[in-house]
């Protein structure tokens, strides 16, 4: 396992704890998260129907045979009189075909090269026949009829294309899922800090207030009301060290960490700086997105639906068939002297009267062709709108982040000068308060703009399959 970069260890309290960063966590998705080991398999999956596709269109050599084929049972039996009897037999007639199969992609239909013995034997009789064909060539060919073959060579390849960028994308995906599960533990983690700190502070603040009530400086008010702010602050704990294990336990199952060591997860504060035109995201998203090759998919497919419908009003089949065989009462001579062996078969299936089914089957084609036209046309807006509102948000995304870190700082530098005229005597218990509540809500502000923008750049490549920070693509076709 190539894990783990920027990872390391030291003890407390006999735990051991890894250092955790965002690098780390969407590594170790990548490369072990159940969910990447399902988009692996589905890639697999795809790679294997394509080459199952790939086989339809080549010669098969098929062997078949019943041996033996063993019958014994009674008959009926006619006389000349009228009569009928019911006479006993026991027989054997096994048979044994080898033919090459060579599918015709243009036309639909099929040459096969076929050789055949058959062998009769009648116990009771002690007769013995075999019938063998030397070689017989076979053309089985549908006239004026769907073909499926040609079809395929349209789909098939686009199916096929779009499986890999598909699973580029929901590697992207895992990446930004590992992003939300990393904040979720980030969050968890940040509030037990900050409710570990308020209660060592309201604690410090509790034994100040208590001092003072007792030399008589303060009122009995204030004094209640920084025990029950204590109070508050040991039940936030409790709650924290819940909200921690259970947003713990939740990073480990989605990164499959099978380890028992105390996680510790660092802010991502390193931003990547790059800049997004926005014709730019557009054209990296129809040149490598899985959607626009399901588009074109899409309408072929229902072209072929049409195709296939119009193709079902006629249907004609054409079998031709030369061969050499004979027949023989003794192996040795089966295939001595063949004779010619020729077939020419014409079938027809012409509906007279059929109180409108072929139009109707034809017209709900046609209708359902319309509909997938108008369906691709809005995923196609509704795709370019998400690339464009995604780019703009990035960009206000960016500016935010900004704001909350400085807004972060300040609000963590007004709460020591607070405390310091706290402890000065210069403000009141109440002015302390909000401070402290101004400086936690800004940490959390902080940390969600740091999960929007990391969530918002995972999602810009997975919708454009390009790396804008490293100026790359994420997949390159073969």
């Amino acid at each position: 396992m190539l894990f783990i970069i920027g990872l390391f260890a030291f003890s407390a309290n006999g735990q051991n704890v890894n250092i955790l960063s965002l690098t780390d966590a969407i590594m170790l998705s990548r490369e072990q998260s159940p969910a990447s080991k399902q988009a692996e398999t589905r890639k697999k999956n795809s790679y294997w129907q394509y080459r199952t596709y790939k086989s339809n269109y080549n010669p098969q050599l098929v062997l078949r045979g019943n041996l033996p084929g063993y019958n014994r049972d009674y008959f009926s039996n006619r006389l000349d009189d009228g009569s009928i009897v019911f006479q006993s037999r026991e027989q054997i007639n096994s048979t044994l075909n080898l033919g090459l199969n060579q599918p015709i992609a243009f036309t639909g239909g099929n040459l096969s090269v076929n050789t055949n013995l058959n062998y009769f034997n009648d116990i009771q009789q002690d007769l013995d026949r075999f019938n063998t064909t030397l070689v017989n060539i076979k053309l089985d060919q549908p006239i004026f009829g769907y073909n499926p073959l040609k079809w395929d060579r349209r789909t098939e390849p686009l199916r096929y294309e779009e499986s890999k960028r598909n699973y580029v994308e929901q590697m992207e995906f895992v990446s930004r899922e590992s992003v939300r599960y990393f904040f979720d533990f980030l969050d968890a983690q940040i509030n037990y800090q900050i409710a570990d700190f308020n209660l060592t502070n309201n604690d410090t603040i509790y034994k100040i207030e208590e001092g003072r009530y007792n030399i008589g400086t303060t009122s009995k008010d204030k004094l209640l009301q920084v025990e029950l702010q204590l109070l508050r602050s040991q039940q936030d704990v409790t709650q924290a060290q819940l909200d921690l294990q259970t947003a713990s336990q939740k990073l480990r199952a989605y990164l499959a960490i099978k380890s028992s060591d105390t996680l510790q997860l660092i802010l991502p504060e390193s931003i990547p700086k790059f800049d997004i035109l926005m014709q730019d995201a557009l054209m990296y998203a129809k040149m490598n997105r899985s959607d626009y090759i399901e588009f074109e998919r899409s309408r072929i497919e229902a072209e072929r639906d049409v195709a296939e419908a119009r193709k079902q009003r006629f249907g004609a089949n054409l079998v031709a068939s030369y061969g050499l065989n004979t027949a023989s009462d003794d192996f040795d001579d089966a295939y001595a002297n063949p004779n010619d062996q020729q077939r020419l078969d014409i079938g027809l299936a012409v509906p007279i009267l059929d109180w409108g089914r072929n139009k109707a089957r034809i017209q709900t084609a046609l209708a359902n062709q319309q509909l997938n036209q108008y369906v691709l046309e809005q995923d196609i807006q509704n795709f370019e709108q998400e690339i464009i509102t995604l780019v703009r948000r990035f960009e206000v995304l960016r500016n935010q982040l900004q704001i909350a870190k400085k807004s972060d700082e300040v609000a963590d530098e007004r709460y020591k000068v607070a405390q310091n005229r706290y402890l000065t005597g210069k403000v009141g218990i109440t002015d302390l308060n909000i401070a402290l509540n101004e400086k936690d809500a800004a940490k959390r502000s902080y940390t969600k703009a740091l999960r929007d923008f990391w969530i918002a750049y995972f999602d810009l490549r997975r919708l454009t399959l390009y790396d804008f920070a490293n100026k790359k693509l994420l997949y390159i076709p073969d």
